[in-house]
């Protein structure tokens, strides 16, 4: 069975965030990692290279595939901010339609700025997130 590339690690959230060129965008992400923080009540964890991730959960599929995960996290990319998600969006259609400017993926939230979307819908999506998954798995 093949492991999973994506990991946590030891490397350093702030390097991370202090390396992102765009002022606009760095600013974004050190306040999407403090509304991160302060939802789930954990540090944030670098997970691979790129990825910002808060907590985490156990996962076993019936295949016998197991795992551990964040419970939400966010990435800097090229094109927007990826936010992680974990619950899906399904339960969540309202809140999408009050969010403002933004795509999704399955689990992934994708963003250009935060001044594109309403801040507080984001934290009431974060938060319930985090709580379905709490209530679902197994967490760290």
């Amino acid at each position: 069975m093949a492991e999973l590339k994506t990991k946590k690690n030891d490397l350093n959230v702030d390097d991370y965030l202090n390396e992102i060129d765009d002022p606009g965008r760095k600013n974004d992400c050190i306040t999407i990692h403090q509304i991160m923080k302060n939802i789930t009540g954990k540090p944030g964890s670098m997970w691979g290279d790129s990825i910002v991730g808060y907590g985490s959960y156990h996962y076993k599929y019936a295949s016998g595939r197991e795992g551990d995960w964040m419970l939400t996290g966010f990435s800097n990319r090229k094109q927007s901010i990826s936010l992680y998600i974990m619950s899906g969006f399904e339960k969540y259609q309202e809140l999408l339609e009050r969010l403002g400017k933004h795509k999704t993926g399955k689990s992934c939230l994708y963003i250009n700025a935060l001044n594109d979307i309403d801040v507080e819908v984001l934290k009431e999506m974060i938060g319930s997130s985090v709580q379905f998954m709490r209530e679902k798995y197994e967490t760290e």
